[in-house]
């Protein structure tokens, strides 16, 4: 388990969590090697055992590392220790585009313009490199401190050839193409749409197309047109409105066939924004017959086979339902292409073989009773065996069938024993496969509601999108037979109510958990500025809802708030410094010393240091300047003459001026020094002067014969 304070690859060290998508989790840590912050992505816990996501997580990091341009997020590092997966990349200090939008409502033409170019930019490097993103949402976009826009987030990003790809995944359904939508063809064109979707937000501060359900939505982006962004916004010129419009073509022809066409008419609308320079695509006058070879149809047809639909839910939005390809609805574009839905061909396929069964078992039985060699049970015994051929004969030729998929489209099966239906059917979901009741049986090894038995043992390969059968412990009949209906077997299983533990701690809201007749599941922590730190921020399932007795409830537990950076004030006065320190909230605390480099009354340093992270309202200490050091005045000795005494004074380290005085003295003989003013301490680029005797009127013995007391001590 990933943690705090741990150092991966030797050199990574992890500081703090920042971000939680639906696979991995970003930590902020700091590279020693390099002495730089960076970002870490782990892949989560639960999906470390599956090769399906390990293969998909490191596809992320391969898409991504040979990318380098100033707006894509740069891959540093990807490794596996341990078991940990993960993927080091570049920190960006900002928020993401989603955030910056709903922030602000709505972007000025102006700005929604200039990140458009930005991650045209981005994404054209990466098309160049024949890889299609297929995720682009503002969420993956991300906005710097300094305003630089970086795209992010190439999870799902596949490569493609002269050839379009069958899309396997699509990320959130409101920025989704049709294509996608409908599971079918999807290449750099798809990113154009999405990108259109995003323009077209930016300038509205709304998604063209929603709806209650993931479903909904999709449908939409097939069938409805959006409605024009001026009606929201009357401000958006019309070379914006007729790009936006381009890029959001239903059909993948009718958009900008390159990202550079579509760069070139941003920057275009920002010199001309009412010009009239957009080409749009009249397909009907240009409309030409394509006759495909039988080869390339059949490539079609089985890519068409395996592709599904899995829409992902947007982290940024509440839960979406998910849907597949096997969903009911129309689809005149499927209709045209006159091809049967995947799961229809699969269902005939199916049948089509069992009547075949069926056939030559009647044909084999009647056959037998002409000949007169029917009647006895070695006959039947006969049958039987040559009915168990025929079926053997046709598994090995199903089973031929599907070890020519494609492994892409299939996930390991993992061990369902003694677990609930609840957490099989949450464990088989993020693996894209369905589960099915199919009846109970007493059991000595199970407790009653665990599943005891299932069609597809743990460990073999599995169809993404089929259903798994599987029968639970409980009083059954002790008929095994996987016909029995689910409605007809499963078992009344005891409901509980969830209690609702947000904002208790959390020995208190395991407690409640627990006398509920519930089970706590994964805790984990997160900042909050609202809730305390060792407090409940948030709960899955939600308080006062029914479910089954023994169901795992998930915790999330407040880690107070999140540390803030501390201000950089080194240099600034003390006064700027204190009141910029206040307004980030940090309460300041002043000392003062000599400085060779820093004028005085100027910060000279801070702690915490400058950019460090730390709780809000701690306590920042600066040290402001007081100059340089003073330099200490040599005392006076007998017998100084005025050149032995400024070298005395310059070795003391006096840099400055050195004047020389005279005035007479009663003790000290003509010629010999008196005094030094001033007498104690100077400014090192200060003035001294040095005062000579003149004598007096009174003969004074000579200064070989004056005595000690004579001096003149500091």
């Amino acid at each position: 388990m990933i943690k705090v304070g741990m150092i991966v690859g030797d050199r990574y060290e992890i500081l703090e969590k920042i971000g939680v998508g639906g696979m991995a989790e970003v930590f902020r840590g700091r590279d020693h090697k390099l002495n730089r912050f960076v970002a870490v992505k782990v892949l989560k816990e639960e999906y470390r055992d599956n090769r399906g996501f390990i293969k998909k997580f490191k596809e992320e990091a391969q898409a991504a590392a040979g990318l380098a341009h100033p707006n894509i997020v740069n891959v540093y590092d990807v490794g596996d220790e341990n078991g940990i997966y993960y993927i080091v990349m570049e920190l960006v200090e900002g928020i993401t585009l989603k955030k910056y939008i709903e922030r602000k409502g709505r972007l000025t033409v102006k700005e929604a313009t200039s990140i458009a170019i930005q991650v045209s930019a981005g994404l054209e490097v990466a098309h160049n490199n024949q890889i299609a993103h297929r995720d682009i949402k503002p969420q993956n976009i991300m906005i710097s401190r300094e305003g630089k826009v970086k795209v992010t987030d190439f999870g799902i990003a596949k490569a493609t050839t002269s050839q379009t790809t069958t899309s396997t995944a699509m990320g959130s359904v409101h920025y989704a193409s049709p294509e996608q939508a409908r599971g079918g063809y999807v290449d750099h064109r798809s990113d154009i749409y999405s990108l259109g979707i995003v323009l077209y937000e930016m300038v509205t501060g709304r998604v063209p197309f929603d709806g209650d359900t993931a479903v909904t939505v999709a449908v939409k982006h097939l069938q409805e047109e959006m409605v024009p962004p001026t009606t929201y916004n009357r401000e958006i010129p019309f070379s914006l409105s007729q790009i936006i419009r381009k890029c959001m073509e239903k059909s993948p022809d009718r958009r900008y066939q390159d990202i550079g066409d579509l760069l070139s008419d941003l920057k275009q609308s920002l010199m001309d924004p009412e010009g009239d320079f957009v080409q749009m695509v009249d397909l009907d006058s240009q409309a030409k017959t394509v006759v495909m070879k039988k080869e390339t149809t059949a490539k079609v047809k089985a890519a068409r086979r395996t592709s599904r639909i899995d829409y992902e839910e947007d982290e940024d939005e509440d839960e979406e339902d998910s849907y597949d390809d096997e969903d009911d609805y129309d689809d005149e574009d499927d209709e045209d292409e006159g091809e049967l839905s995947p799961a229809v061909e699969r269902i005939m396929t199916i049948a089509g073989v069992a009547l075949a069964v069926i056939i030559v078992v009647v044909m084999l039985f009647l056959f037998s009773r002409i000949l007169g060699i029917g009647g006895g049970k070695d006959n039947e015994d006969e049958d039987s065996q040559q009915t168990e051929q025929v079926e053997g004969e046709d598994r090995d030729d199903k089973e031929h069938e599907d070890d020519s998929d494609d492994d892409v489209n299939t996930v390991e099966m993992p061990n369902l024993l003694g677990k609930t239906m609840t957490e099989a059917k949450t464990e088989l979901k993020n693996l894209g496969i369905s589960i099915t009741l199919t009846g109970s049986e007493s059991s000595g090894e199970y407790e009653d509601g665990q599943i005891m038995r299932q069609s597809v043992k743990s460990g073999e390969r599995v169809a993404v999108g089929s259903t798994i059968e599987v029968v639970i412990a409980g009083a059954g009949s002790g008929n095994s037979s996987l016909e029995q209906k689910p409605e007809d077997t499963a078992p009344k299983t005891e409901q509980a109510t969830v209690p609702k533990v947000e904002g208790q701690s959390e020995a208190n809201a395991k407690n409640a958990l627990e006398a509920a007749g519930l089970k706590t599941g994964s805790v984990t922590e997160a900042n909050s500025d609202t809730v305390p730190a060792g407090s409940v921020i948030s709960q899955a399932p939600a308080g006062n809802t029914s479910v089954e007795k023994g169901s795992k409830v998930n915790l999330v537990i407040s880690k107070g708030p999140a540390n803030v950076k501390v201000t950089d004030v080194i240099g600034h006065e003390e006064s700027r410094a204190t009141r910029e320190l206040q307004e980030d909230g940090f309460k300041v605390s002043v000392k003062d010393a000599y400085s060779e480099d820093m004028s005085k009354g100027l910060v000279i340093s801070m702690s915490p240091d400058r950019g460090t992270f730390v709780a809000p309202g701690s306590t920042v200490t600066i040290t402001v300047s007081r100059g340089r050091e003073q330099v200490k005045i040599p005392s006076v000795s007998v017998g100084m003459t005025y050149e032995h005494a400024a070298d005395k004074l310059e070795d003391a380290g006096f840099e400055g001026t050195i004047q020389k005085g005279e005035e007479t003295s009663e003790s000290v003989v003509a010629g010999y020094v008196t005094r030094f003013s001033p007498d104690k301490t100077v400014d090192p680029d200060g003035t001294v002067t040095i005062y000579v005797s003149t004598g007096s009127a009174v003969d004074v013995q000579a200064p070989e014969e004056q005595q000690p007391s004579q001096s003149t001590e500091e």
